[in-house]
């Protein structure tokens, strides 16, 4: 696609967001022009098993899925799977991580841009949710994540179009979230605006 067409269904969708509530529309066009002038930062971690039950992974049914996510300067965190695929349900699992990362990034973005543009939020509460797809033979994908944001903003102390600004700004932080824009599932956004 060249970039005129590229730029003229951004248009399309941009204004298509503000007239249907916002929503973060499921398209992923990422073009890079100038790559050798981009920042870049590096995360490091670790990811230590412990569910060696003794026979190691010597059957499906002999090692346990819990593992601890370590992350330098950080409070670790307990993992498991999913007890569909027997973990432990008290433990995050790696769909958890998946879910929490999207929405943590599109709520980042969007008190940036929020802050940027006069809108002051007081409150907010995402009640998300990904529909995780398995094929026969156990090939898998999060094929769908629905962002629920409810966000609460103060009128009185933002600008005068603070409503409107408050809905499009997440489609905005759906096109700037670096979780969103490295994954290829559909991300939705059905956002809530409360006046406070």
């Amino acid at each position: 696609m060249t970039m005129a067409v590229l730029r003229i269904i951004a248009s399309f969708l941009s204004v298509s967001v503000r007239r249907v509530i916002a929503m973060c529309l499921p398209y992923k066009i990422l073009i890079f022009e100038n790559t050798t002038n981009m920042k870049t930062h590096h995360f490091t971690g670790t990811l230590e098993w412990s569910g060696n039950l003794g026979s190691g992974t010597s059957a499906y049914d002999q090692y346990g899925r819990n593992f601890e996510v370590i992350t330098p300067g950080k409070f670790p965190i307990q993992g498991s799977a999913d007890p569909a695929f027997r973990g432990d349900a008290q433990r995050i699992n790696p769909e958890d991580f998946f879910l929490n990362a999207l929405s943590s990034c599109h709520m980042l973005w969007y008190f940036h841009l929020c802050a940027d543009a006069g809108v002051v939020v007081t409150d907010y509460r995402d009640e998300y949710e990904g529909v995780l797809e398995i094929a026969a033979g156990g090939l898998g994908r999060m094929s769908t994540v629905t962002l629920r944001p409810k966000v609460t903003i103060d009128l009185e102390k933002s600008v005068d179009n603070a409503e409107e600004l408050a809905i499009s700004l997440h489609h905005k932080a759906h096109e700037k979230c670096f979780i969103a824009n490295s994954v290829n599932t559909t991300v939705n956004c059905e956002p809530m605006i409360v006046v406070g």
